[in-house]
């Protein structure tokens, strides 16, 4: 069989890929999950060396090369807090080869007819598949590189929009052009059209226009949603990606491709289905974007935020007895992650009970704190999920918010017109005494007020997270 090697390495790496994505659901398993990934992906490369690839070996050792010295900068360099922006640009990488494979499958359908017609023939191991297919192979052929191309270029926008709103270049307020949805629905009608009038050989020219639709629709669709919202942005981001992976793989004939970009896909799906659940969210809105708008006037906050100073916070944590540690993305940005660390070191070293909340869409990744907490060394088992600890908060003496706004905030509850009406959240307000740390008296990156910072029981710890810990932590005795 013509690369039976291949085959047979493809389908271990494709094991190896599914044993990785399934270790990843735990913490504890996680670094194992990660060597299954990269070994498996080291066997694809290899195996498509070795196969389907051989002709090109050279260039695309160069070219693996180039990718991996620059793979290597951006993970020295980057910091866990630009992880959901690289995560963001990364998809857009995914979309934008998407993009590329169904132009060069739409040449090479192109070149191999008109060798043919002239009694030659086009040579590589692509063009010599597309020279064996039959008419209706070569129309299969084509649905799935529009498809490809579709989807990665609403990938590709699309994710360079959620980049730059997570990286701050980019508004992060829900905007729409006049028109709102109806343009989207537009855009996506003339896809369908100069889709079937590709397929019907008006020319490649449609395929052109169709992809610039798609580039319009994934930007739009991602300028309609806030920043609020970016962590269910990012994981169907991520879920496109991997069905526009799956795209290229049944247009170049790639097994390995196809079954990777559905195991992205879907897990991308699933994932975002979750969060949506968790955000109280119809899934169907965020797919079409422009989701999660106040529908009225909210309610007005009343009382005033009060501040407190490190001896006061450290008087409560000694002599409280049960502490919950509600982290967010204020940790990430003042990497407090082993300042955190320490000083719940130091509690439970006084026999303090002391654990950690984390909410489904804690910072702007999902995961992302428990990625920071398992970074700084804090043990498995005191992290726990919204659903595990939100009933406890009643019976905790104090609660500390770093920097967190949203996934804490009542007007969830309270107020039918907030942006977030109807998110479960982490009932902080609940403890005996909350702390929040906090940078300033603005509202945040999602601009919404939130009432528990005017609540009797709340004191404001302003400051940046870091600085604040190293402050209290000599006073924990």
């Amino acid at each position: 069989m013509e690369f039976g090697f291949t085959i047979a390495a493809y389908v271990v790496a494709a094991v190896l890929f599914i044993l990785s994505l399934g270790g990843l659901s735990g913490q504890e398993s996680a670094k194992r999950a990660v060597w299954y990934g990269i070994v498996g992906m080291f066997i694809a490369v290899l195996a498509t060396l070795m196969g389907p690839g051989g002709g090109l070996a050279g260039a695309s050792i160069i070219l693996i090369a180039l990718g991996a010295a620059v793979g290597y900068q951006l993970a020295t360099r980057v910091q866990m807090t630009q992880m959901p922006e690289l995560v963001a640009i990364m998809h857009s990488l995914v979309g934008l080869a998407a993009v590329f494979v169904g132009f060069n499958a739409d040449l090479t359908i192109l070149g191999v007819e008109a060798m043919k017609a002239g009694g030659a023939e086009m040579t590589g191991s692509f063009a010599d598949l597309v020279a064996k297919k039959t008419p209706i192979e070569i129309t299969i052929l084509q649905v799935e590189l529009v498809l490809g191309v579709w989807i990665g270029a609403v990938t590709f926008t699309g994710s360079v929009i959620a980049y730059g709103k997570l990286a701050g270049k980019v508004d992060t307020a829900a905007k729409q052009l006049p028109g709102g949805h109806m343009l989207n629905a537009a855009a996506a009608a003339l896809s369908v059209v100069l889709m079937f009038m590709y397929l019907a050989g008006a020319g490649s020219w449609t395929l052109l226009l169709l992809t610039l639709a798609a580039l319009f629709i994934g930007y739009h669709l991602i300028m309609g949603i806030g920043g609020a919202d970016m962590p269910v942005v990012v994981s169907m981001l991520n879920s496109y990606s991997g069905w526009a992976a799956a795209a290229i793989g049944f247009s170049l004939g790639n097994d390995l491709l196809i079954v990777v970009g559905a195991l992205v896909g879907s897990s991308g799906a699933i994932l975002s289905y979750i969060m949506c659940k968790a955000m109280n969210r119809a899934f169907v809105s965020v797919i079409l974007g422009g989701f999660g708008g106040a529908s009225g006037e909210q309610m007005a906050v009343e009382g005033e935020m009060i501040a407190i100073e490190g001896d006061g916070v450290a008087a409560a944590l000694n002599e409280a007895d049960s502490i919950v540690i509600v982290p967010g993305y204020g940790m990430a940005v003042a990497q407090a992650q082993q300042a955190v660390s320490e000083l719940t070191r130091k509690l439970r070293a006084k026999g303090k009970e002391v654990r950690f909340a984390i909410h489904p869409v804690a910072g702007r990744l999902p995961g992302h704190m428990n990625v920071l907490l398992a970074e700084a060394k804090v043990p498995y088992d005191i992290v726990l999920e919204m659903d595990e600890i939100n009933d406890d908060f009643p019976d905790t003496d104090v609660s500390i918010v770093i920097g967190s706004n949203d996934i804490v905030n009542p007007a969830a509850q309270d107020d039918p017109n907030s942006p977030i009406a109807g998110m479960p959240v982490l009932e902080v307000w609940k403890s005996k005494q909350t702390f929040v740390m906090k940078r300033g008296k603005g509202t945040g990156y999602s601009g919404i007020e939130n009432p528990l910072f005017f609540k009797e029981n709340t004191r404001m710890f302003y400051g940046d997270a870091k600085a604040s810990l190293d402050k209290l932590l000599p006073m924990i005795d």
